[in-house]
């Protein structure tokens, strides 16, 4: 729709061949000025918010591949590119820091930043094997100030799209942007974010009336993404590792969980699709728990319990209430 290319030098225009790149070039990466409303996604959640929303207005391409693991994504300089050709990008500051980079050196005039639009929180101490003791440094002048920003940089949980009413408000505020940069199309942006809130009102009400009634509250995750939805319906969670699902856990925090399994009634280690299961199938074996899929949505793969968002929270939401001994 626009383009966008005064950040990239000519040379390097030329060797990309951004000049070619037309709504008919058949390289996914290369998607950017189009007819359409372009619309360049950092992962899958806001890709499925930017489709959902722009509907047969939008061009949505996706920063990050199905199957890659999103926490660690390196930006091309093809994609740089693509971001460059784009009308808007829609991200999660905070999640993807080489996304964060590239969105803040490109000209793209609709920069929609997805943590913004609701309120990040701090759910604790997730990795408790070490951040504790660096938290308990502040006695000390210089070690006070590494401590705070350390705090300060991993105090924030991205992970929002995983409680559907924080998701809506992400999605309200997209829906607003892609009002305001494409007018034309305004009237159906509303009417689809309209119909997208619509659905995720009913899948919280889902969640609500599904574990309202367990016999424990506490499940153990892979990594820590799913503090909002704890925190949403009156559950614990309970990580191996913290909000990186790469940090290797330590063996104090394998013994803690294996202790905190046998107080709380906890049946079930859940592990990802996206992510090593080693860690959480070693634990569930010398816990004598049972292991289970609790995708945390950062991808779709034929790995995923479903095709979509929703197919796939439905299908957290039923292994949730087996695990938790739902009634």
């Amino acid at each position: 729709m626009n383009v966008r290319r005064h950040l990239i030098p000519t040379a390097l225009a030329s060797a990309l061949g951004i000049g070619a790149l037309t709504a008919c070039s058949s390289d996914s990466a290369a998607s950017g000025n189009t007819e359409k409303f372009d619309v360049v996604a950092s992962f899958y959640p806001m890709a499925f918010l930017a489709e959902q929303i722009g509907g047969d207005h939008a061009n949505v391409t996706s920063l990050t591949e199905p199957g890659q693991e999103p926490h660690d994504l390196e930006v091309s300089t093809k994609q740089r590119a693509q971001l460059e050709e784009a009308d808007a990008a829609l991200y999660l500051k905070g999640l993807q820091p080489a996304v964060d980079e590239a969105v803040g050196q490109t000209g793209i005039k609709t920069k929609i930043d997805a943590a913004g639009l609701t309120t990040l929180e701090d759910h604790g101490n997730t990795e408790h094997s070490h951040e504790g003791e660096e938290g308990h440094a502040e006695e000390e002048g210089h070690a006070e100030e590494e401590g705070h920003a350390e705090e300060e940089e991993h105090a924030r949980d991205p992970h929002v799209w995983l409680d559907p009413v924080k998701y809506a408000e992400v999605a309200e505020g997209v829906g607003k942007a892609f009002e305001k940069a494409d007018p034309d199309h305004a009237a159906d942006y509303k009417k689809n974010t309209a119909a997208l809130v619509k659905k995720l009102n009913d899948l919280n009400a889902d969640f609500e009336n599904g574990l309202k009634d367990t016999k424990t509250k506490v499940f153990f995750t892979n990594h820590a993404a799913f503090g909002y939805l704890a925190e949403r319906y009156g559950l614990t969670q309970e990580a191996i590792s913290g909000l990186d699902p790469e940090s290797e856990p330590s063996a104090a925090r394998i013994r803690e969980l294996q202790q905190e399994a046998k107080a709380d009634g906890v049946t079930t280690v859940f592990y990802e699709t996206l992510v090593s299961d080693k860690t959480a199938k070693t634990l569930a074996r010398d816990a004598k728990l049972k292991t289970d899929v609790l995708d945390p949505l950062e991808g779709i793969t034929d790995k995923s319990r479903g095709d979509d968002y929703f197919q796939v929270m439905e299908a957290n939401l039923k292994a949730l209430r087996t695990a938790l001994g739902a009634k």
